[in-house]
């Protein structure tokens, strides 16, 4: 395990459940569909050491992962709890929360309707919450800037 560079933006991935068996095997609940994360030679961080996985597969909706240097349960137990960081991905016309939260939100009209102040997870669409109180679905986002979000809305579903 190594020290996690102070300096870098680690996103939320998700959450070491408990040791699995007696080899140094852990539960991970993932709070991503990126299951990436967790694929041998990932690197997550607990925000205190750095992680990196040798192995993992699939145990319900959860994962079971292996850690470099956590080869026993006693090693095991003590990530137990743990959250689990990593950096941001590199995905061009993917939106990402972490760049979403504190945009502008402006209509193709020109109007600014608030700023993203947080993402509510929706099962039609999920919602960016506005400084207001407005809720905009993120399938109405036209475009996304630094620090801008372009939305297509129907009229009347923000009323300034």
């Amino acid at each position: 395990m190594n020290e996690p560079d102070p300096g870098s933006r680690l996103l939320e991935v998700g959450r070491v459940a408990r040791p699995h068996g007696l080899a140094g095997e852990v539960v991970v609940d993932l709070i991503t569909n990126r299951v990436e994360r967790v694929q041998p030679g990932a690197c997550l961080s607990t925000g205190t050491a750095m992680l990196q996985v040798t192995s993992s597969r699939p145990f319900g909706h959860r994962w079971l992962v292996c850690f470099e240097g956590v080869a026993d349960r006693s090693s095991a137990e003590k990530i137990r709890g743990e959250t689990l960081f990593a950096e941001p991905l590199d995905d061009p016309g993917t939106m990402w929360t972490h760049e979403l939260v504190g945009s502008e939100v402006i209509d193709t009209a020109g109007r600014t309707l608030g700023t993203v102040v947080a993402l509510v997870a929706n099962p039609a669409s999920d919602l960016m919450e506005l400084d207001q109180g407005a809720l905009v679905p993120v399938c109405f986002v036209v475009e996304h800037r630094p620090g801008q979000v372009l939305v297509d809305v129907p009229e009347g579903l923000v009323d300034s």
